[in-house]
């Protein structure tokens, strides 16, 4: 369809999506950015975050953690993410052991500063975070 862009996400260990959308909208490093038909070439990195993609009325969200994502001029969106789970794929109970587990390091981070990768820690907070709320659960 002319209006439309094919969406491609990749992970290390498979194709996730692959189908014409009408709209992605992505978490990238600077910001997030939308994507439509027609859009003009450029390669953005990813942070965690929420992506969404829509096709007619429907509308899926997603968690992705990383990577690169690149359009092209040849109406294509192509995602390379270190993971991606669309919401009902999420476990809360493991989301939030891992909240949990991250508020927990950076909580003791000012005692023991030298044992505590404040960034490693930080990021999987975020992470925890988005996939939570990505599965509708409120924390």
């Amino acid at each position: 369809m002319a209006n439309q862009i094919l969406l491609e996400i990749v992970t290390p260990t498979k194709l996730v999506v692959s189908q014409e959308v009408d709209l992605a909208t992505i978490p990238g490093a600077d910001g997030v950015f939308g994507v439509m038909a027609n859009h003009a070439p450029l390669i953005a990195t990813l942070k965690s975050g929420e992506m969404r993609y829509a096709t007619g009325g429907d509308s899926t969200r997603m968690a992705v953690s990383g990577g690169f994502c690149e359009v092209s001029s040849n109406n294509r969106i192509t995602l390379l993410a270190e993971s991606v789970e669309r919401a009902e794929e999420i476990d809360i109970d493991r989301a939030l052991r891992a909240k949990e587990r991250a508020e927990r390091r950076l909580a003791e981070a000012d005692a023991h500063r030298e044992k505590i990768d404040m960034a490693r820690a930080q990021a999987a907070l975020t992470r925890a975070m988005t996939r939570l709320r990505i599965a509708g659960h409120q924390t």
